[in-house]
Parts: structure tokens; sequence; C-alpha cells
């Protein structure tokens, strides 16, 4: 100590060689250190996996560093021997022991991937204590917007954005998707990351710890906006999470579809909002890209799919069901030849696709019905008109009955 303050020197250059380890100790290691047990369990399987490794990376580091010492030009007394080529003893020590390793790890890896499934339901609340036969997992929905996150309550009946508030010790259940691009959601302190893909949606079960204040984000670049796409994750004791579940209720605010599609609209670094009331459909009609008035959801397209389709003459039904991400797939109330016009989206079915010619086509109910009929698909009760065809948003749901004369 005397000899590092006499010279100034070599007291400045300790303290430089010091200083990354006084930076490391304002990291959070969160990753290894989580308030889930899920992630726990992931945490510890990093730890085994990376001894594993090291149980051969650490011997061949200290035999590199011994055989250049030992071997070097200076030491006389190694032995010299520039013909030897072979050692049964030293193979066996080389192939075995890495096999060994590999064995190991890949059973810790197998009975971990399989026990950790993000839609596997989890069997415990920590290591000494189990879920309960009597308990229910509470869920959450979950969507990825541009460049937010919206969470959603089905049994609060509630939402939020950019805020997850979960109860410590419940089994919790996430059914995630995301409304424009692939995204992937992310609370180091809960889970691993799960991907939130549009028109489809992925499971994650977990389970909250401790209470805190803990932060989720985006682990996907999803766009401009991705770097503040964040969200604070709060945990709560059970009767703690009941209060403030009852404080939204109180708030004003009503989730439905004209509001979610005001809130889809990409924005950055959105603050902490609630939503007192939620439409309880809302989350399947994002899944299913159906959120817009006057669009078939997937569900209700593979389910006439199933049963055969509806034809050629059903095509301006199916072509009001393409995904624009500019929203052009909203068409109540437009007139079939200005569609067509405008649009251009079902070009297949016209033998002219000038903007003149589909202008002046008609939308007549065919002579015959039956050429209509796909497979398991009963008969309409009665035929439409010879007059043109009303184009409401409701014939969605007959597509047999609007074809193209």
């Amino acid at each position: 100590m005397v000899a590092i303050l006499s010279n100034p020197a070599r007291a400045l250059r300790s303290a430089l060689a010091l200083s990354p380890l006084a930076l490391l100790g304002g990291c959070d290691w969160v990753v290894m250190n989580p308030a889930g047990d899920v992630a726990r369990q992931q945490a510890d399987l990093v730890i085994v996996a990376t001894v594993l490794m090291l149980l051969i990376i650490v011997p061949v580091m200290a035999l590199t560093i011994w055989f250049a010492w030992h071997y070097r030009a200076a030491n006389q007394d190694a032995r010299y021997e520039p013909d030897w080529h072979h050692s049964t003893q030293l193979e066996l020590v080389i192939w075995s022991a890495p096999l060994l390793i590999i064995i190991a790890l890949g059973a810790v890896t197998w009975a971990g991937t399989h026990l950790l499934d993000p839609y596997r339901t989890i069997g415990r609340i920590d290591a000494g204590k189990a879920v309960s036969a009597t308990v229910k997992p509470l869920e959450v929905n979950v969507v990825a917007l541009d460049w937010k996150w919206l969470f959603i309550y089905p049994e609060q009946k509630i939402a939020t954005v950019n805020e997850l508030v979960l109860p410590t010790d419940r089994p919790i259940k996430f059914r995630i998707t995301s409304s424009s691009v692939m995204n992937s959601f992310y609370a180091p302190a809960l889970a691993g990351q799960i991907y939130a893909m549009p028109g489809m949606e992925t499971k994650l079960h977990a389970v909250l710890n401790r209470e805190g204040l803990y932060a989720g984000f985006s682990a996907n670049y999803s766009g401009a906006g991705f770097s503040h796409m964040r969200f604070a994750m709060r945990g709560l004791s059970a009767q703690g999470f009941d209060q403030w579940a009852a404080g939204v209720r109180a708030e004003s605010g009503l989730l439905d579809r004209a509001a979610y599609l005001e809130l889809e609209k990409p924005s950055e670094q959105e603050a902490v909002r609630h939503y007192a009331a939620v439409a309880p459909d809302l989350f399947d009609a994002v899944v299913n890209l159906c959120v817009r008035p006057g669009k078939m959801c997937m569900s209700q397209m593979m389910a006439l799919d199933a049963r055969g389709g509806t034809g050629k003459a059903g095509g301006f039904n199916t072509a009001a069901l393409t995904y624009d991400k500019f929203g052009r797939e909203h068409v109540a109330n437009v007139a079939p030849g200005a569609l067509l016009a405008a649009e251009k989206w079902v070009k297949a079915m016209c033998a002219d696709n000038s903007p003149t010619a589909a202008l002046s086509q008609e939308w007549r109910a065919p002579a015959s019905v039956s050429p209509l009929r796909g497979a398991g698909i009963a008969r309409p009760a009665q035929s439409r008109p010879t007059d043109t065809l009303s184009l409401a948003p409701a014939a969605l749901d007959r597509a047999a009955k609007s074809p193209l004369s």
C-alpha cells in the first residue's frame, strides 16, 4: 500500500485496471438471478451446461500453456522426440472425455428443453411447492403493436398498454400474437423469450415468485421504434393484484374494435395507459386478422375451405378478405365496379381489366345455384333477384350468394 501511495503513476494504473470491476457492480444479473421459477430453471440449465463445457475447456487451456512453457527452446531438460506420432492412451483421453461431456450435455439439454417447453403448463410454483390442482392460471393476452405492447386480462375484463402486472405465486398463461410484423416477447425475470407473429398465436406458461418492478422488451427488431418497445412488469401479492385490477376497472376507457384500430397505428414511447373494459372477442379478432369491419376471420375462411369452398362465384367475398396493411380490405358500402376499378383486387375474374369495363359490369344472381354448392354446404334457401345484388357486409357470411355474373 505504501509503495502504491508513493508512486502516483502506479496508483493510477491500478485504479484504471480495477475500474471495469466497479462497472460490473452496477450490472443487473436478472438472467442469472430471476424472479420467476421458469427463468430460474433456465438459468440453472445455463450454469450446468457451462460447467460441463468448462470441464474440457479449462484443462485444454491449462495444457496449452504448460506445453508452450515446458517445450520451449530454452528448456534443455524437455524430451525431444521428433519421430513421435501416436499414443493409444492419449487418443482415448482426447476422444472419450469430450464424448462423455457431449452425452451428458445432450441429456441435460434434451430434458430441460422439454420440461421448459413454453407451451407446457407449469407443474410447480417453485422448487419446494407444486401447483395445486384447484389453482386456475391467470390468462393474459399479449399483442405486439408498432411500437408498444398491449396486455388484455380476460378474467378481469381490463387492458393495459406498456404495463404488465402479475400476481406472485400464481401460474400465468400468456397467449401472444402480433398486429403486423414478427416480434419477440421477453421478460428476463419471468421466463425465456417467445415470438409474436401476425395471424398466429403462441403460448408461454410461467410464474412470478417475487414482488417488485422488472423490465420487459422486444427481443426481435421490428422497425424504427424498436429501441423504445419496452414495458414495465410489476409483481404484486394476490391481494395487491386484485386491488390494482379493481382500480383499473374504476377508471374510464373502453377498448373496442374502433379504439384498437386507433391504438394499432404506429407510435413510439407510448406512456402507460389503462382500459376499464375490453371487447370480449377482440384478441381472437386480432389473431384472425378481422378487427376491421367487413372482414371475414381466418377461422371462418378455413371453415369454408374445409367444407369445399365457395367456388368462383364467391370471389368478391373472398377478395374482401385480402389482408392489406394499409386498410384497403375495408369494403363496406363500396360499389363493386368502383372497388375493382380503384383497388384492382380481383383481376383474374374479369375478361377485361380496364377501369371502364369494371365500372360497367353488373353483379347478378346466377341462373342456377347448384354450381355454387361446395362439399357439404347447404343450398341457399331462396334465389336472389336478378337485379344488382346488395354489397352489405352481412353478405360476407353468405359467400355463395354474391356471385359474379
